[in-house]
């Protein structure tokens, strides 16, 4: 396989020696995402809030797959196309394949990933490849998938809450404290952001909180300002102290 070091060094090592000592996490990308004509969306970054640094993508798929795995709390470091895996096939020619995404997890295990905008994108070179990528992680005890779009409600949805994932829509602990406090039981989303203040001020600490996972909504339906809002999966005081450490540190970073 091969990958590149810090100050952009191409190395190549064996797949399972490299896998369980490289932080792919936290390398650039072996290769530019490349630019295709005509398409309205190109590559970029995306600001992630669970590691408060850049990650490279390069298609309004990958976008919104970042999106699910930026949410996840079992997703610890991500970084777009960190290594290229090179094998021969059975006829000894030579092949490659660059993974888009790589994630890694809280137990130290990663997925691979890509993130076709249609089940046929890439054609049969692309579903050759994911058979090797499944190999290759099953001898690592890591996993490949090919994700799938994302639902266009759902997709909706997610890009208004990564408006507010920055911490700066969390920088005083009392108002955050408030808004879960006023969603300790479920009530409409206006209901609860009026009872605690200025909807002008609540709301953008309201969407952090929906944003992290501190509140709930059933994001497979359209959000809008009746909303039924839940508790999230942690109490009010783990909420408030989770982001408080990383986000106060990042906070000066800049969200494209």
């Amino acid at each position: 396989m091969a990958f590149s070091e810090f100050g952009g060094q191409a190395v190549r090592q064996r797949w399972v020696d490299t896998a369980v000592t490289v932080a792919f996490e936290h390398l650039e990308p072996v290769s530019a995402f490349p630019v295709m004509p005509g398409r309205r969306w190109g590559p970029g970054l995306w600001w992630s809030a669970t590691t408060g640094r850049h990650v490279a993508s390069g298609s309004n798929a990958m976008r919104a797959q970042l999106m699910v795995l930026d949410r996840d709390p079992d997703i610890v470091g991500l970084a777009g196309r960190p290594l290229r895996l090179l094998w021969h096939d059975e006829q000894r020619r030579a092949r490659s394949w660059t993974p888009q995404l790589f994630a890694r997890r809280t137990d130290g295990t990663a997925l691979l990933a890509d993130c076709p905008s249609h089940n046929g994108a890439g054609g049969e070179r692309a579903l050759a490849a994911a058979m090797m990528m499944e190999r290759a992680c099953e001898q690592v005890g890591w996993s490949y998938q090919r994700l799938e779009p994302l639902d266009a409600v759902l997709a909706a949805n997610l890009r208004w809450l990564a408006g507010y994932r920055h911490p700066r829509n969390q920088i005083r602990p009392d108002l955050t404290a408030a808004v879960l406090a006023a969603f300790a039981r479920p009530r409409p989303l206006i209901d609860g952001v009026q009872a605690v203040g200025d909807p002008i001020e609540v709301l953008p600490a309201a969407f952090h909180a929906l944003w992290h996972g501190h509140l709930s909504v059933p994001l497979e339906r359209p959000l809008h300002e009746r909303v039924l809002v839940e508790p999230g999966v942690l109490s009010p005081a783990e909420a408030v102290r989770a982001a408080s450490p990383h986000d106060m540190a990042s906070g000066l970073k800049e969200v494209p």
